[in-house]
């Protein structure tokens, strides 16, 4: 039993939740005193309310990071993360940076980096564009993009102004040499500044057609050579058009580069969950197992969108559904899936392993895409109680259009594994919410004790927006009768108390610690494209005139066309998300 402690007035204090709370704390302050004294004054960070308890680890060796305006040295979870995470003295340059995803994106993710003092003192970014400006007016339209994004975390005081210090700007056409001739003499003037190598990475957020001629202009004033530090190269998709336009890209960036410094992003191999699903598979004994065509009846990999076009008209007529998502997003999730355990955790061993599973699946040439895939576009409909308008209603979109906007396939993998288990792949715009989720559908258990049947167990990742994994099973319903129920265990990532890193910083820090494994390779990226090929060529059939679909096909707000409903078969069914 518990005594409580007497107080002044003489009387017995039962502890409390609050004072035993508050013990907890101070016996908190006292374990990390030593901690707190060696690391820089925390920042303050957006408060995250738990849902669930995690065990803490053992104390880990804090160290403290070796420059920036400091880390956070509170929770331990962060401080695993970012043990040995610090790479050389370098310069980023990105191409494009006056662009939305510059804008939105990028220079959060860098600033993140930055601020959690990840990137080192002897670091700076330099800013290519097409528009004229000054470094001071770069220097003012980078830091209103930081305050006014919702990627940038809790400011530190005085942080902005020190990073401001770190920007510089380059202006100039991408097709000529002056452009890379002043990058390259900014690369000079930061090893000077720094006294460091001239390790530089190369960020294209350009649109694809620049792709080959920065590559080319870079390799041209001898940019790509890495004699004096390491040199890399970032890509960002689409990477090619279909399966020739990727080959002749690739063939032009390895004209200046060799593979090892080409990366491929793409920012869902960035997100946490993705990267739990090899962590929770492979690390623990009760998944694995069951991992096979003996247990799991189907697994489905949805990424469904709400939004509409947002203004991408141009660049979404001219892509569709195949190649925005089908081809990069979900086959990188249906690989990481499917694939067999790596040899070791290192770039080479993984990719290895998702190219083995693109190589046994079944090809769909054209004449299979009707029995194993269904095409959409959406039409009018209602989004959360709103009238939205059809696709070729978009402004931007030709009114006859036959651009597909949804895609359901089903992939059959021919291996030892796999063989007669399907996954079911499906994306589209303007469905009911924005969700993306890999679910592991088992089968069910082969006996019929129970009234009223049995539910198959879901192991279901959640992508977006609400980062988790969940596990669904039948359980006795209170009271007097066999009555099960389905009952789910959720596990949230909130539960380790610390703000999920955004997909851009991950990958960034990755390409600049030359760490490729969550970066597709080349024969990935073609075989994807050789998997795709024939639906892209019905999908693509119906601007030439013949045989055009009857589009639109489902109303906005619905989860696609009836007929991704017959595809999935009639004794499963799709989630409800």
């Amino acid at each position: 039993m518990t005594k409580g402690r007497k107080t002044k007035a003489g009387n017995t204090r039962q502890p409390t939740t609050a004072s035993v709370q508050e013990g907890v704390e101070k016996l908190e302050a006292v374990r990390n005193d030593d901690l707190e004294q060696s690391l820089p004054a925390p920042p303050a960070r957006r408060p995250r309310k738990s849902r669930a308890r995690v065990p803490e680890p053992e104390s880990p060796e804090a160290e403290p990071p070796e420059s920036g305006p400091g880390a956070d040295g509170q929770n331990p979870f962060r401080t695993l993360m970012r043990r040995n995470r610090a790479p050389e003295p370098a310069t980023l340059v990105i191409f494009g940076v006056t662009g939305d995803l510059a804008k939105r994106k990028l220079l959060p993710a860098v600033f993140g980096l930055w601020q959690d003092g990840l990137l080192g003192s002897a670091f700076n970014i330099v800013g290519v564009g097409r528009q004229e400006m000054t470094d001071d007016q770069f220097k003012d339209f980078a830091i209103e993009a930081l305050k006014s994004s919702k990627e940038t975390d809790a400011i530190q005081p005085g942080s902005l102004e020190k990073f401001r210090d770190l920007l510089y700007y380059e202006f100039g056409d991408f097709g000529g040499d002056e452009v890379y001739d002043l990058v390259g003499k900014e690369l000079d003037r930061a090893e000077e500044a720094h006294g460091g190598r001239k390790n530089a990475l190369f960020y294209l957020s350009t649109p694809p057609s620049l792709f080959e001629p920065i590559s080319a202009g870079l390799g041209r004033l001898g940019l790509a050579d890495e004699s004096q530090g390491w040199r890399r190269i970032v890509i960002e998709k689409p990477f090619g058009r279909d399966l020739a336009s990727a080959r002749e890209l690739n063939a032009a960036i390895h004209r200046v580069w060799d593979e090892s410094q080409v990366y491929r992003i793409d920012h869902y191999l960035g997100k946490e969950t993705v990267q739990n699903l090899m962590a929770i598979r492979f690390g623990n004994a009760i998944f694995e197992p069951l991992w096979n065509r003996g247990y799991v009846d189907h697994v489905q990999i949805t990424a469904a969108e709400d939004l509409g076009l947002e203004g991408r008209a141009g660049y979404y007529e001219e892509a569709g559904v195949v190649r925005d998502m089908l081809q990069n997003h979900l086959m990188q999730l249906f690989t990481l899936t499917a694939m067999e355990a790596p040899a070791a955790f290192d770039a080479d061993a993984i990719r290895d392993e998702k190219v083995k599973v693109l190589r046994a699946v079944k090809p769909i040439p054209p004449e299979r895409v009707p029995e194993v895939a269904v095409l959409g576009q959406y039409g009018p409909g209602t989004l959360y109680g709103e009238s939205v308008p059809g696709y070729r209603e978009e402004p931007g979109v030709k009114p006859g259009s036959t651009t597909p906007t949804y895609v359901a396939v089903k992939l059959e993998v021919d291996n030892w594994r796999w063989q007669g288990v399907p996954f079911f792949l499906r994306t589209g715009k303007r469905l009911p919410k924005k969700v993306t989720e890999i679910a592991v559908v088992f089968k069910r258990p082969p006996l019929g004790m129970f009234p009223g049947g049995l539910e198959r167990n879901v192991l279901a990742f959640r992508i977006q927006p609400d980062e988790g994994v969940s596990l669904k099973f039948s359980s006795k319903s209170p009271g007097q009768e066999m009555v099960l129920r389905e009952v789910v265990m959720d596990f949230r990532y909130d539960a380790f108390g610390a703000e999920l890193e955004s997909p851009y910083s991950r990958l960034l820090l990755d390409a600049m610690l030359g760490d490729a494994t969550l970066f597709p390779r080349e024969d990935e990226v073609d075989r994807a494209w050789q998997l795709v090929s024939g639906l892209l060529q019905v999908a693509d059939a119906p601007a030439t005139g013949k045989n055009a679909p009857n589009y639109p096909n489902y109303p906005a707000g619905t989860w696609g066309p009836d007929a991704a409903d017959a595809l999935i078969g009639p004794d499963r069914r799709w989630r409800r998300l």
